[in-house]
């Protein structure tokens, strides 16, 4: 990784995190990738099973550079990552920024952001990791909810299981730009832009048996 010095602080590139289309995309950037991950809620873990490919959408957390996935005891992937081996993954996540409209079907596309991560995921055993691990994936989706909630019973945590995988082998990628159209459609009577796309957070709205007040946890939100 480079230093201070050299600029920022960047993930190694490998031949499985550099894009064989448009390169100029692509970030290896730490900041960058980060941003990306602590911005959305579900990742979508691959993995090989029976020799046949899967592909789970799950809740994860980051916590420095490492990745924590959430499962259960009784899942594929999990038992998959028990073993002192791991288990290869893939872990991707997608925002989508606008819908890209041009004069052309062809030339539609989708402003977005990404994150593709490679490597061996190995379940998390050690009970003091594992407390940070599943505090961190409360608090990613509502920073501050951890503290708020009661905490998982013995019975809760046989039932749970969390995976981890160490950031070295990731990328990110991104598109931020207009309806590029061909010179040859410029003139043609069509509408062409953006469709903006934003997550939207409404008023949180309390449960039936809910008799405390709103916490400041939640009254700031969304973030």
């Amino acid at each position: 990784m480079s230093t201070a010095a050299e600029g920022p602080a960047s993930y190694s590139r490998t031949p499985r995190t550099t894009p064989t289309r448009y390169k100029d995309r692509a970030t290896w950037e730490q900041e960058a990738i980060h941003d990306i991950l602590d911005s959305a809620y579900i990742c979508h873990l691959g993995f090989v099973a029976d020799g046949a490919p899967v592909v789970l959408p799950t809740i994860y957390a980051r916590v420095g550079s490492r990745l924590y996935v959430h499962g259960s005891t009784g899942s594929r992937p999990l038992r998959g990552a028990s073993g002192e081996q791991g288990m290869p993954v893939c872990i991707t996540v997608t925002l989508v920024d606008a819908l890209v409209l041009t004069k052309s079907a062809f030339n539609h596309s989708v402003n977005f952001r990404s994150v593709v991560a490679h490597g061996t995921a190995y379940q998390v055993t050690d009970p003091e990791e594992l407390d940070v691990a599943l505090a961190a994936l409360v608090d990613h989706a509502v920073p501050g909810r951890s503290a708020e909630v009661r905490p998982a019973n013995p019975k809760e945590l046989a039932a749970t299981a969390v995976i981890r995988l160490e950031l070295d082998e990731v990328s990110a990628k991104t598109r931020n730009d207009g309806a590029d159209d061909d010179p040859a459609d410029l003139d043609l009577p069509y509408w062409a832009g953006l469709i903006p796309v934003t997550t939207v957070h409404g008023t949180p709205e309390p449960g039936e048996h809910t008799t405390v007040p709103l916490p400041a946890h939640l009254s700031a939100y969304p973030r």
